[in-house]
């Protein structure tokens, strides 16, 4: 091969190179929802409930209207400041509801991610709580009696390397989403840039951990249905909402089908009729710089899921640039009253939907 030859290959292998970066940044960038248009929208009026930093989860007793808000200040912890976080009640059914922390008299290091609360069917009331402790993650399990958070006991092991969020499905037992499969920073990082399905969920059964489902694009939030016999399981980075159905008797999961949505998802909540709400990232770089700096808002948005339907009927409830709430995390509604949390606000949202 003589060197002009050698030159020309050269040449074109640094040009197929140029060209699937180029390809790979806007499949990206698409992916990301960096070219979407957004058109804020909502049906209703909205008013800011504080402080409460970091509501990154909510969920709502169905019956009574309470609401559970996992609070976090994140910044602060990223600032390497001391902070604790807290488990808030809010009472959707009094006039004027105001903030309890709950976990006032939790002596622990305690900074809550994901909950779920578990009703039996006695009416015994129990909180599920994702604990990111400096020690090691682990989950915390609370009894819920006479308005106050009673800890009973912790849990962990070492599959749990990422926990994001959690549903109980009975007194001592739940599934909890690992939102990636790598465990050090640049595997973590590699993962959600190449879009990699490694992240699963891990079923606990009262006695022991086990991987129940695999190959997901960073597993975020998780729900149940309400006979028990479907899970719900977000993948924020795949933008799609996996269904598995679910053994009764031993956990086990069988994918049934996506729902997908071209959105970041985040937490699923199910309402009384059985339909999903879900807080979404619609760009998902924009939450990117929202987490490395205030300043730069992330646009909110609210799905509304009606499963009755075949296929699901999707309705976009609220959508913002970020002035109201900024990187919505949760949808959680009670009667007309929707309420949404976020990773960084200080702030969650009470609407009243038209």
């Amino acid at each position: 091969m003589n060197r002009r030859m050698l030159l020309g290959y050269v040449i074109l292998g640094i040009a197929f190179i140029s060209l699937a970066l180029t390809w790979f940044m806007f499949d990206l960038l698409y992916d990301a929802g960096e070219f979407k248009t957004i058109a804020p929208h909502f049906s209703g009026a909205c008013r800011r409930i504080s402080p409460a930093p970091g509501a990154e989860d909510i969920t709502i007793h169905p019956e009574t209207g309470i609401a559970f808000i996992s609070s976090d200040d994140r910044r602060a912890r990223m600032r390497g400041e001391p902070s604790q976080g807290a488990i808030y009640a809010y009472d959707l059914s009094h006039p004027s509801p105001t903030l309890v922390n709950l976990t006032i008299d939790f002596e622990q290091d305690f900074h809550p991610h994901g909950i779920s609360l578990y009703i039996d069917e006695s009416g015994v009331e129990k909180l599920f709580v994702v604990n990111h402790r400096a020690a090691g993650d682990c989950i915390e399990i609370f009894d819920y009696s006479e308005d106050k958070l009673i800890h009973r006991e912790s849990l962990r092991d070492a599959l749990m390397t990422s926990p994001n969020d959690i549903v109980a499905v009975g007194p001592r037992s739940f599934y909890v989403t690992n939102d990636h499969g790598n465990v050090s920073a640049l595997g973590r990082t590699l993962e959600e840039y190449l879009r990699l399905a490694r992240s699963y969920v891990l079923y606990y059964d009262g006695r022991q951990f086990q991987i129940a489902a695999q190959n997901i694009a960073y597993a975020n939030g998780i729900n149940l249905s309400h006979d028990g016999k479907q899970l719900f399981v977000a993948a924020c980075v795949g933008r799609k909402i996996k269904i598995y159905d679910r053994d009764l008797d031993f956990g086990a999961l069988t994918w049934r089908s996506d729902i997908d949505l071209d959105t970041g998802v985040d937490n699923i909540e199910v309402d009384a009729n059985g339909d999903l709400w879900v807080a979404a990232h619609p760009q998902l770089l924009a939450f990117t710089r929202h987490a490395r700096d205030a300043k730069n808002l992330s646009h909110s948005q609210v799905l509304k899921i009606s499963l009755q339907e075949n296929p699901p009927k999707i309705d976009e409830i609220f959508l913002d640039h970020g002035h109201m709430i900024s990187g919505s995390s949760v949808a959680a509604v009670f009667g007309n009253r929707l309420l949404i949390g976020s990773v960084f606000e200080e702030h969650f949202l009470v609407c009243e939907m038209q």
